[in-house]
């Protein structure tokens, strides 16, 4: 690769070796906004030429203004595909990734929506089928986390908010998509490698990513008859706005040197897992969840 992933390079690691990665932030506001995050994160490989592999299809993929999504977005265009990304209300965000995206020469229709409502769900397929016509993959990619350090301090509004951000609204969404979806259509779900290895002080977010995982292998299973797969993609640590905004200032500046590759992942490291779970490169995968995770052996 033609650029460092991780130019900065703190005094702290320079005097003491310790992995400093990102200078110290935290946003006060969930989830948080790419555009002022320092640096940015790196949502396109440069390098990467598309081929054609989702050419004029129609994706939905959801929190696709920023992080993970954009990044995702942003290939599927680059393979042909037109875009819609639901996203809360990080308009800046979301006008940039629709700017990058029409400069690719594909279409992108933004939609502000708060996706706990299911009738804000079955809006954005409505409105998609009304743009396009259409509808081939649905990524279901958005979520939330909050850290407490005992379950004894998480209440109940974000016990709830957490459940229907991170897995009722993948239920909605699918709901709603579903009578679109041709065979050969796919879903994607955003799950994450904490719902296997578990962490203790993120108890409601990982709950939810290990139900994303019961529910991508039980849908793929009801869905199989009717030629459309359903996956899971589990990253690790990667660097997106949910960092800054659900991490201490301080604990942003080691963020995801736990890996075995001692360092977070970009979000655009992980679109090509996306690419291939969305395109016909993967007509003999379904009920699969598939880790992009610095090298974290998980079981």
């Amino acid at each position: 690769m033609a650029y460092p992933i991780y130019p900065y390079i703190g005094w702290e690691q320079q005097c003491t070796n310790v992995p400093v990665v990102f200078p110290a932030q935290h946003q006060n506001r969930h989830p948080g906004f790419e555009y002022v995050m320092n640096p940015r994160p790196i949502f396109d490989n440069p390098g990467y030429t598309g081929s054609g592999k989702l050419k004029n299809k129609v994706a939905i993929v959801t929190g696709g203004d920023s992080g993970i999504g954009r990044a995702v977005a942003i290939a599927f265009a680059k393979e042909g595909a037109d875009l819609v990304i639901p996203y809360l209300d990080e308009h800046q965000d979301a006008i940039e990734t629709k700017q990058i995206i029409g400069k690719l020469g594909r279409n992108c229709l933004p939609i502000a929506a708060n996706l706990r409502e299911e009738d804000a769900c079955r809006y954005i397929v409505e409105t998609t089928i009304k743009t396009f016509g259409r509808l081939d993959v649905l990524v279901n990619n958005h979520g939330v986390q909050f850290h407490q350090d005992s379950i004894l301090d998480i209440t109940k509004e974000q016990l709830m908010n957490t459940f229907q951000t991170n897995i009722i609204s993948f239920f909605d969404m699918t709901k709603a998509a579903l009578p679109h979806l041709p065979a050969g259509g796919s879903i994607i779900n955003t799950t994450s490698d904490t719902a296997f290895s578990g962490m203790g002080n993120m108890i409601d977010y990982t709950a939810t990513k290990g139900a994303i995982v019961s529910f991508t292998r039980s849908l793929s299973l009801s869905l199989a008859k009717h030629g459309i797969r359903v996956n899971a993609v589990a990253p690790g640590p990667t660097w997106t706005p949910l960092i800054p905004s659900a991490f201490a200032a301080a604990e942003v500046r080691t963020f995801g040197t736990e890996v075995p590759l001692k360092r977070p992942g970009q979000p655009f490291e992980l679109a090509p897992t996306y690419v291939l779970l969305a395109s016909d490169d993967s007509t003999y995968i379904s009920g699969q969840v598939l880790f992009v995770n610095g090298g974290s052996v998980v079981t």
